[in-house]
């Protein structure tokens, strides 16, 4: 039974939906807005918003704890360039726009972007 289990799948395993949410983390830290599904967006807000709150403090174990969940140390470079612009703000460090429906297959789509 899947009692209180509320994450999406997308239909990939679980090793694929980690680098998927590694991915767009990776675009949204970079660009600052992605554009992307809305399920999609929303499974990502919680990913972000986490790894920003463990990045506004920069220590030792911050940075490895950052490094584990993107992957790589680039990545983890560029979220402590970003997180000092959230400081003194206590969360809620992204926005989620919605769009219009794609024209192949009808996908609800959004913009997520820090705010």
């Amino acid at each position: 039974m899947r009692h209180n289990n509320h994450n999406r799948k997308f239909g990939r395993p679980a090793d694929q939906r980690r680098a998927l949410l590694r991915s767009l983390a990776e675009g949204l830290i970079l660009h600052g807005r992605i554009t992307t599904t809305e399920a999609k967006a929303k499974e990502l807000r919680p990913f972000v918003e986490k790894l920003i709150t463990k990045a506004k403090t920069d220590s030792v174990v911050s940075r490895r704890l950052v490094v584990s969940e993107l992957g790589t140390q680039d990545r983890a470079e560029a979220l402590f360039k970003v997180a000092p612009r959230f400081s003194d703000r206590p969360g809620g460090y992204t926005r989620i726009v919605k769009l219009p429906r794609r024209t192949g297959d009808a996908s609800p789509m959004a913009i997520i972007e820090l705010v």
